[in-house]
Protein backbone atom coordinates (compact mmCIF):
# COMPACT_ATOMS: atom_id res chain seq x y z
CA UNK A 1 0.00 0.00 0.00
CA UNK A 2 3.06 2.82 0.61
CA UNK A 3 3.58 2.33 -3.05
CA UNK A 4 0.43 4.80 -3.30
CA UNK A 5 1.31 7.34 -0.68
CA UNK A 6 4.47 9.48 -0.63
CA UNK A 7 5.27 11.57 2.89
CA UNK A 8 5.55 15.35 1.54
CA UNK A 9 7.60 16.97 4.01
CA UNK A 10 6.39 20.59 3.61
CA UNK A 11 2.83 19.70 4.02
CA UNK A 12 3.82 16.98 6.75
CA UNK A 13 1.20 14.57 5.57
CA UNK A 14 1.45 11.56 3.01
CA UNK A 15 -0.08 12.36 -0.46
CA UNK A 16 -1.70 9.97 -2.92
CA UNK A 17 0.91 8.73 -5.55
CA UNK A 18 -1.21 7.09 -8.42
CA UNK A 19 0.61 5.83 -10.95
CA UNK A 20 -2.71 5.57 -13.43
CA UNK A 21 -6.05 6.46 -14.19
CA UNK A 22 -8.59 5.53 -10.94
CA UNK A 23 -10.24 3.44 -13.02
CA UNK A 24 -7.30 1.04 -14.10
CA UNK A 25 -6.84 0.23 -10.08
CA UNK A 26 -8.81 -3.15 -8.98
CA UNK A 27 -11.59 -2.04 -6.75
CA UNK A 28 -9.90 -3.97 -3.79
CA UNK A 29 -6.80 -1.51 -4.62
CA UNK A 30 -9.78 1.60 -5.03
CA UNK A 31 -10.71 1.00 -1.65
CA UNK A 32 -7.49 0.34 0.37
CA UNK A 33 -6.23 3.80 -1.32
CA UNK A 34 -9.74 5.41 -0.30
CA UNK A 35 -9.53 3.81 3.08
CA UNK A 36 -5.89 5.17 3.96
CA UNK A 37 -6.35 8.74 2.39
CA UNK A 38 -9.70 8.62 4.64
CA UNK A 39 -6.88 8.05 7.74
CA UNK A 40 -4.85 10.72 6.20
CA UNK A 41 -7.55 13.29 5.36
CA UNK A 42 -8.74 12.94 8.90
CA UNK A 43 -5.77 14.26 10.06
CA UNK A 44 -5.53 17.30 8.19
CA UNK A 45 -7.36 20.05 10.44
CA UNK A 46 -5.41 18.36 13.29
CA UNK A 47 -2.05 20.01 10.75
CA UNK A 48 -4.16 23.03 9.91
CA UNK A 49 -4.88 23.90 13.62
CA UNK A 50 -1.08 23.46 14.66
CA UNK A 51 0.39 25.55 11.76
CA UNK A 52 -2.44 28.08 12.95
CA UNK A 53 -0.83 28.38 15.89
CA UNK A 54 2.47 28.74 14.55
CA UNK A 55 1.40 31.73 12.76
CA UNK A 56 -0.20 33.15 15.38
CA UNK A 57 3.43 32.80 17.92
CA UNK A 58 5.17 33.81 14.74
CA UNK A 59 2.54 37.00 14.29
CA UNK A 60 2.99 37.80 18.70
CA UNK A 61 6.45 37.64 17.76
CA UNK A 62 6.33 40.55 14.95
CA UNK A 63 4.35 42.69 16.89
CA UNK A 64 6.93 43.34 19.50
CA UNK A 65 10.00 42.98 16.74
CA UNK A 66 12.00 46.14 16.54
CA UNK A 67 14.66 44.68 13.95
CA UNK A 68 13.57 44.84 10.04
CA UNK A 69 15.28 42.00 8.88
CA UNK A 70 13.74 40.04 11.77
CA UNK A 71 10.56 41.45 11.27
CA UNK A 72 10.92 40.37 7.12
CA UNK A 73 12.22 36.77 7.87
CA UNK A 74 8.61 36.56 10.15
CA UNK A 75 6.61 37.82 7.53
CA UNK A 76 8.23 35.05 5.16
CA UNK A 77 7.88 32.45 7.69
CA UNK A 78 4.08 33.68 8.35
CA UNK A 79 3.26 33.85 4.14
CA UNK A 80 4.67 30.20 3.75
CA UNK A 81 2.55 28.53 6.86
CA UNK A 82 -0.31 30.31 5.21
CA UNK A 83 0.56 28.75 1.92
CA UNK A 84 1.16 25.32 3.34
CA UNK A 85 -2.57 25.91 4.96
CA UNK A 86 -4.11 26.36 1.71
CA UNK A 87 -2.61 23.45 -0.02
CA UNK A 88 -3.38 21.40 2.83
CA UNK A 89 -7.33 22.36 2.32
CA UNK A 90 -6.70 21.69 -1.54
CA UNK A 91 -5.49 17.88 -0.60
CA UNK A 92 -8.56 17.68 2.16
CA UNK A 93 -10.95 18.62 -0.43
CA UNK A 94 -8.84 16.33 -3.19
CA UNK A 95 -10.62 13.30 -1.28
CA UNK A 96 -14.35 14.31 -2.90
CA UNK A 97 -13.15 13.46 -6.10
CA UNK A 98 -11.48 10.37 -5.67
CA UNK A 99 -14.85 9.25 -4.06
CA UNK A 100 -17.20 10.45 -6.76
CA UNK A 101 -14.80 8.13 -9.10
CA UNK A 102 -14.85 4.94 -7.14
CA UNK A 103 -18.94 3.93 -6.80
CA UNK A 104 -18.72 1.36 -4.23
Amino acid sequence: MTDHFSFDQRLGIHIPVLTKEWDLYSKETQEEILLRWERIRGSIPDRIIDLEQDINHKQAQLSDENDFTRSCQLNTEIAELASIINDLWLWYRANQTMSDKAHF
